[in-house]
């Protein structure tokens, strides 16, 4: 049902669904509009002109359309190739907006690397071995687990090994490709191609970057996914007198430049297809986006043999308002936004996918 429910969902992004919004002062009509996209990055005929501030964008596309989802506002704010935080920002390190454990200490990745050779190991070992991680960071991960693999030489000796990595960020792109290749990378001649970015390690192995999963090559894979999920684009949806309502973003009519939060009139169509019927909390997140990509490895792993492991914030869907924006926050677009991930969510699609 969760498989059927989602792929409903994915496929109703092609519509438009023309609705009204009320708030305390004023009432705004406005067709509400679902992007098709590629891992939540916005396509090129909806880019805000160069110049523009992330706030002026999102009232412009509010009063052009009406107010929008918490997936939307997070997707503009968040991966808009223009204006996004993460597309042209380094914010990781200590110098950064926050930190993650590869920044901390070898250790962590070390033992990732270890983990790899081992469920290596346990296929049978593959002459064949792909390592993908999506949202590298810095590339320091990938650096420790490639420092484990030139330790155990020995025992991958025969194998071929290739680096993939799943980035939209441009800026972190070049990061990345500086800390795993040093100088011996290079772009591709046209945004196009599935490949935008190739490089080789000092120890000669080939990394690969690319916008989406989709695009990674087929085969004996080791997904690896570190605090990537928690930054996807969420619904959330609030238990009304009248029955489930997403909560949506809107201008606030009393000041000026400022978002705020309202509830949908009506059902919408994320509302009416994303929710269990069995939900008990009064306040839900749900990301399909995690969805459709968990339902992907699994396609990808069952098909082609691998392991995947998620290291992410998360609960077990006990959890109601986790949605978070920085203490430090001066506007959209200029500080991440974050949630905890419903892994009862994910693991479900995962199982449901695996016995269909």
């Amino acid at each position: 049902m969760l498989r059927k429910t989602m792929k409903v969902f994915i496929q109703s992004l092609k519509l438009r669904r023309t609705c009204k919004y009320l708030s305390a002062t004023t009432s705004l009509a406005g067709t509400w509009n679902f992007p098709q996209t590629r891992l939540h990055s916005t396509p090129a005929q909806q880019r805000p002109p160069t110049g523009i501030s992330m706030l002026k964008h999102l009232t412009s596309k509010i009063k052009s359309t009406g107010p929008i989802s918490v997936a939307e506002y997070m997707r503009e704010v968040l991966t808009n190739p223009v204006l996004g935080y993460y597309v042209h920002n380094d914010m990781l390190g200590a110098e950064g907006d926050f930190i993650t454990s590869p920044e901390i200490s070898q250790i962590f990745g070390e033992l990732l690397g270890i983990w790899c050779v081992s469920e290596w190991m346990a296929a049978g070992k593959p002459k064949n071995l792909q390592v993908v991680e999506l949202g590298p960071g810095r590339g320091s991960l990938a650096s420790d687990i490639l420092r484990v693999f030139s330790q155990l030489s020995s025992v991958l000796a025969g194998s071929s090994v290739t680096v993939h990595l799943v980035e939209v960020s441009p800026r972190l792109s070049e990061v990345q490709a500086q800390t795993l290749t040093g100088d011996q990378h290079q772009t591709a001649g046209t945004e196009n191609e599935p490949v935008y970015r190739r490089g080789t390690t000092s120890t000669g192995l080939p990394v690969f970057w690319y916008r989406g999963l989709e695009d990674v090559p087929k085969g004996f894979s080791l997904f690896l996914a570190h605090e990537f999920f928690d930054a996807l684009p969420i619904h959330k949806f609030q238990r009304t007198e009248q029955g489930w309502r997403e909560i949506m973003v809107d201008i606030d009519p009393q000041v000026d430049e400022k978002l705020r939060f309202v509830l949908a009139p009506t059902p919408t169509l994320a509302s009416s297809t994303l929710l269990q019927v069995d939900e008990q909390r009064a306040h839900v997140e749900v990301c399909p986006e995690a969805g459709v990509l968990i339902q992907r490895l699994t396609d990808r792993i069952a098909r082609d043999g691998g392991a995947s492991l998620i290291a992410d914030y998360g609960h077990d869907g006990t959890k109601t308002d986790t949605f978070r924006v920085s203490q430090h926050a001066q506007g959209p677009g200029l500080q991440p936004l974050r949630m905890h991930l419903q892994f009862q969510f994910t693991w479900t699609a995962s199982l449901r996918e695996t016995a269909e």
